[in-house]
């Protein structure tokens, strides 16, 4: 893993663009450190490739502020510390803005807004809502610690204690899926993009129930006081007038179909 110094606040140019007038960073590399683990934002595919939504709108946004792009790869639970650190200048995987979060680093406006969903087997008939999962104690929930599902497992779902042992931590999202499909557990808490997804590439072994668990805003993160983040807002609703993000949103959540 590459660690790099944020660079130095920098005076920008703007260019004109067809939406109006864009800051012009003049080539320079934006590291970017992503967790490759949160289908359809960003994922490896069955070829081994990066690829999703995230990765779809950082090209955008690179070639809109005449910007250069390079990814590392990092887990979830140290994605935060590493950027606030400054040994990123992004962080991309999905992350719900939160005040809490806010403290430590800098978010962009949000560019897309999920709603979290209960993911289970497609047998599954011992529970249908949130209320019947917390009834039954010997039902389990997977989830990486530190994440929303996390929390609103724990404080949505179950009795607030965030040390409950029905809630099984693992690092990654896609950990989560598998033991879920094993019957390792019973239950994924997920925003309703990465779980349609999932759902519509199981034929027939996954399904979401009950309703939905509240809403959330996704953000990408920056070490505090980053000047990437004025920039990368004016792309960002750039290209919400033009259309992209909408594009991307159909392109990644419609038309593509995991596992294919």
């Amino acid at each position: 893993m590459r660690i790099v110094a944020t660079v130095a606040a920098m005076m920008v140019a703007t260019f004109a663009t067809a939406d109006g007038h864009m800051p012009d960073l003049d080539g320079r590399e934006i590291v970017v450190v992503t967790e490759n683990a949160y289908p359809p934002l960003q994922f490896i595919d069955g070829d081994g490739n990066a690829v999703g939504w995230e990765y779809d709108a950082m090209a955008e946004i690179a070639e809109r502020l005449n910007a250069t792009v390079t990814y590392e790869n990092i887990s979830w639970d140290a994605m935060i510390p590493a950027v606030s650190e400054g040994q990123f200048d992004l962080g991309m995987t999905g992350i719900t803005i939160r005040d809490d979060r806010a403290e430590v680093v800098d978010f962009s406006d949000k560019y897309m807004t999920s709603e979290m969903v209960m993911m289970v087997r497609g047998d599954e008939e011992r529970f249908a809502d949130a209320a019947s999962f917390a009834a039954d104690d010997d039902l389990l929930m997977a989830a990486q610690p530190g994440t929303t599902p996390f929390y609103v497992g724990v404080y949505d779902v179950l009795d607030g204690d965030e040390a409950n042992p029905r809630i099984k931590l693992m690092e990654t999202f896609g950990a989560t899926v598998q033991a879920l499909r094993a019957g390792d557990v019973d239950l994924v808490l997920t925003d309703g993009t990465a779980g349609n997804g999932y759902v519509e590439a199981s034929d027939g072994g996954l399904k979401i129930i009950g309703e939905k668990l509240g809403t959330e805003d996704f953000g990408f993160i920056f070490p505090k006081g980053s000047d990437l983040v004025e920039p990368i807002n004016a792309a960002i609703a750039d290209m919400t007038a033009d259309g992209t993000i909408d594009a991307l949103n159909t392109k990644w959540f419609l038309d593509y179909k995991l596992g294919e």
